[in-house]
């Protein structure tokens, strides 16, 4: 009998092919990562920021025993739970979630004073004054607009010494839509007037980001980044998470969300592809894959399982250490054991707090 022809898919790992990697194996040993170029240890300060799935990361950083820098972490006198309220310690510091790659550079941007936003301070329904860039970060809002702008300097002093000091900075991205300000650009993490301030078609409007524009913002904040910290390492990786609604005229939010996804997957890949510095995690794809046949998502079908969450965790902490699947261990002790038990008894409704849009189909 003759040898079967050779070609170059003879030479290819399992992973290579979709149903050795994909529909044979059970939904929890399914393992999408490629090329992972960051190495992780307990030591390094892992900073965090973006659309709301990114708190899970936080936590479970924590909860594993590494080092989930937070830069802004609240004054040490005021209760854990009520600093929890008020935004601190969900990312590395109070700037809410991040979902655009806009918004995070321009969040970089206002840290080092090279841009400053015109949009005057928001008014709430009940007459409390709101950040317009971080409308629920204060709960029941600030007495005028001097404790809000004082307040903000002193979170974009925290911001900048977090790009200074990291080790590594961990984005989701999250979303492509988003509205701004027609004087200067200004990105806002919602719709004015959703949770704030009051909407004049004159002064906002939509924006959906094509994917030549996200890929320019994330080079611009990644040369930025390194320029502050040459030491930096990135991650992206694209939230999981639908859109709860869409605002581009006359599309069903099942057709926007594929399209957002998409532009913000080939954007993060062609990021790792400039920069040395950059890898990419694939989150989405451990979620809404087909191996996992719709499991890990809740009944809303936006909302992430626990086991899903558990799943990316394991899979990117075992990569990240480089030492297989053992790495992903909690690390031992009672402090460990503390911030497990904080993990599963916060998480879920955490994360349904701040996950500020929401609040479009309210």
């Amino acid at each position: 009998m003759h040898p079967p022809p050779a070609h170059p898919y003879r030479e290819l790992p399992d992973k290579a092919f979709w149903k050795r990697a994909v529909a044979l194996p059970a939904k929890s040993e399914v393992d999408p990562v490629g090329e992972f170029r960051l190495r992780l240890d307990r030591t390094m300060r892992v900073a965090t920021a973006g659309s709301c799935f990114a708190q899970h990361l936080s936590r479970h950083l924590r909860a594993s025993g590494y080092h989930h820098y937070v830069a802004e972490p609240g004054h040490p006198l005021i209760p854990a739970a009520r600093r929890t309220e008020q935004g601190y310690g969900l990312y590395s510091a109070r700037y809410g979630n991040v979902y655009t790659a806009r918004q995070l550079l321009q969040t970089f941007e206002r840290a080092f004073g090279s841009f400053a936003p015109a949009e005057p301070a928001w008014t709430t329904t009940g007459g409390a004054i709101v950040d317009p860039f971080r409308p629920t970060v204060q709960p029941g809002g600030f007495i005028d607009a001097a404790e809000m702008l004082a307040d903000r300097r002193q979170h974009l002093a925290h911001v900048r010494r977090m790009f200074e000091t990291l080790d590594v900075f961990i984005f989701t991205l999250g979303l492509t839509e988003c509205w701004r300000s027609t004087e200067d650009g200004a990105v806002f993490p919602i719709c004015p007037g959703v949770e704030g301030g009051s909407f004049s078609a004159e002064r906002h409007a939509f924006h959906n980001q094509p994917v030549d524009e996200v890929i320019t913002d994330l080079s611009r904040l990644t040369e930025a980044l390194l320029a502050v910290n040459p030491r930096a390492q990135l991650v992206l990786t694209v939230s999981p998470v639908p859109l709860v609604a869409t605002a581009t005229p006359g599309a069903h939010v099942l057709s926007a969300t594929s399209y957002s996804k998409a532009v913000l997957r080939v954007a993060a890949d062609t990021i790792v592809q400039r920069f040395p510095a950059a890898s990419y995690f694939p989150s989405y794809e451990i979620i809404t894959g087909p191996h996992s046949r719709g499991s890990y998502f809740d009944a809303d079908l936006r909302s992430v399982r626990e086991e899903g969450v558990a799943h990316v965790m394991r899979l990117f902490l075992a990569h990240a250490s480089g030492t297989g699947p053992d790495a992903a261990a909690p690390a031992p002790g009672d402090a460990q054991a503390q911030a497990h038990a904080e993990f599963d008894a916060t998480s879920a409704a955490l994360v349904e707090v701040e996950c500020d849009e929401t609040a479009l189909d309210r």
